[in-house]
């Protein structure tokens, strides 16, 4: 059944915002959901749960409760991979979160496939997380991280793509959604490039997964990460999705506890994936958190929650544009910001803009967003982001415009 036909609870942001106590007990416009997202009370309530009456080491343990606590991270991995179409649970790793999957591929996989002489190819719009753990792999193994380069609209053609390509090339990293440009990549065309030239691509979706419905299997990419915290659960829980075949092909990025099947003076087999990934007493109230938060999300489709982000998008792009001295970096189309809209204001520096809105109640990220080499790029050392999810309202929105609009004022500037 296609999500399209399923039957969904009707979206209704006053009573949606009910389920927030931050919304309740606070007046704050908050406006910085790329960097995390708040968590409903039925996150927090399910984890707190866990901790109440569920609390036992997984896996390790045959009495009643450790079998409890293993069931509830194991259906946790279920439902991550029910919502990213994954083919089998064993497909899903659990992590710290999407910095930490970036990681574990980059290391992993480049000690399956790199040697001298081979190349990486990395956006350069990645967050750091999906460029340095590459740079480290390369320096490893005597390989060479050469960038894929946008146009100053943050779009990556399919002729910009494959030129970017050589012989030498071995893995592709690239973001599904660029979290400075909001800007939606068509990884699918690309990983079916890099695949017909024998490429493994690795895709960052912590920008993506918690904003729209992902298909993993459509798209084809080898691997993709993402965090619990941009989509509602708690921090320190994060996924790396892999291809069964490449997971049990890897070494082991972590070792000790839990991620071995027997151990002797003279030899380690480890456990089967994913858990050979898993080492240490895992983040089983993480898991949880996340699971809940999948629950919360399904319940409205991410389907409707992304055409709810849209038009909230719409709506701020369209009046952020009218702000005399404003430049919004991407696209013209504000249905490509995807709920990001990255700007600055001429003469005022993102952080004074970002401490004046915070005393209107309004908060917003100020700096380079984990992004330095593409503001660099850009030429644009510093810029101030709002970032929405589906809990926002128009109302904010409004705030966050009337607080830009008289910023140049308060600066001095006379338009």
């Amino acid at each position: 059944m296609t999500e399209t036909k399923k039957k969904y609870k009707t979206f209704d942001s006053k009573e949606v915002r009910k389920d927030f106590a931050l919304f309740n007990q606070s007046n704050l416009a908050y406006l910085d959901n790329a960097a995390t997202t708040q968590r409903p009370n039925q996150v927090l309530e399910a984890e707190m749960n866990f901790y109440q009456r569920k609390n036992a080491n997984p896996f390790r343990g045959i009495y009643d409760l450790s079998v409890e606590a293993t069931d509830a991270y194991e259906e946790a991995r279920k439902k991550v991979a029910n919502l990213i179409h994954a083919k089998e649970a064993e497909e899903i790793v659990f992590t710290r979160n999407a910095s930490e999957s970036l990681n574990l591929v980059a290391y992993s996989l480049g000690e399956l496939v790199l040697k001298e002489g081979d190349e990486i190819l990395v956006g350069i719009t990645e967050h750091h997380s999906n460029m340095l753990p590459w740079r480290q792999a390369a320096k490893r193994k005597g390989a060479k991280v050469n960038y894929l380069y946008t146009d100053e609209k943050g779009e990556i053609t399919e002729e910009a793509f494959t030129k970017a390509l050589s012989q030498r090339t071995k893995i592709v990293a690239l973001t599904q959604v660029s979290n400075v440009f909001g800007r939606l990549n068509d990884l699918k065309t690309f990983a079916e490039i890099a695949h017909q030239r024998g490429i493994y691509f690795v895709a960052d979706g912590a920008q993506s997964i918690p904003h729209r419905m992902v298909d993993v299997s459509d798209l084809g990419v080898d691997f993709l990460a993402f965090s619990g915290h941009k989509m509602l659960a708690s921090m320190g829980i994060g996924v790396l999705y892999g291809k069964k075949e490449l997971l049990e092909a890897m070494p082991p990025f972590l070792t000790g506890g839990e991620m071995i099947e027997t151990v002797s003076l003279e030899k380690i087999t480890y456990a089967p994936v994913p858990h050979k990934f898993e080492a240490g007493t895992v983040n089983t109230g993480g898991a949880v958190s996340l699971s809940a938060a999948i629950d919360y999300l399904n319940q409205y489709g991410m389907e409707n929650l992304a055409r709810v982000e849209e038009e909230l998008t719409v709506y701020a792009y369209e009046k952020m544009e009218r702000i005399p001295g404003i430049r919004i970096l991407g696209s013209d189309d504000p249905r490509d910001h995807h709920g990001i809209l990255t700007f600055q204001l001429e003469g005022v520096h993102p952080h004074d803009i970002a401490y004046i809105l915070n005393q209107d109640g309004v908060a917003v990220r100020a700096g380079h967003h984990c992004a330095q080499p593409l503001l660099k790029y850009l030429k644009t050392p510093s810029t101030t982001r709002a970032s929405l999810y589906f809990y926002n309202t128009k109302d904010e929105v409004d705030r966050l415009i009337d607080g830009l609009s008289k910023i140049r004022r308060e600066m001095g500037y006379l338009d």
